[in-house]
């Protein structure tokens, strides 16, 4: 059996989610999907829900078969309890494939790191976009 893991927030879910979630599961047969913990997450404001409703909704998502919170402190942790085959990185994840690879590697894994590139074109396809529109549009 080949096992896929994703990663991601997964704040305020959309249609760029679920596609990236579906590209993934292609990858293999079993989809591993890890929610980033709310305080590790750094590159961008916090989420706007937590991070045991991201987890309850990611779950229930059709092609996630597994859903995981990530480790408070090393965010390989859960990658190498796993042992994926393949490690799918979302389009606009800002993590970089060949520094996710050496470290894979230094860690003892031997799991393909693959970019999925398709997406949605739209004003609406990000968390961050979403929340700024309902703040423009909604608030007084």
């Amino acid at each position: 059996m080949k096992v896929v893991v994703a990663t991601g927030v997964f704040d305020i879910l959309h249609p760029g989610h679920i596609l990236y979630l579906e590209e993934a599961k292609k990858l293999g047969d079993k989809l591993v999907v890890i929610v980033a913990r709310d305080k590790t997450i750094e590159h961008r404001k916090k989420p706007v829900t937590g991070e045991r409703q991201r987890l309850a909704v990611v779950s229930a998502l059709k092609p996630v078969d597994e859903a995981i919170l990530g480790d408070h402190e090393d965010m390989y942790k859960p990658i190498i309890e796993i042992n994926p085959d393949i490690v799918a990185l979302g389009r606009n994840q800002h993590f970089k494939e060949e520094e996710i690879r050496e470290e894979l590697k230094k860690r003892g894994l031997k799991a393909k790191v693959v970019r999925i590139e398709e997406h949605l074109e739209g004003d609406l396809n990000s968390s961050s976009k979403i929340v700024e529109k309902i703040k423009r549009e909604k608030c007084i």
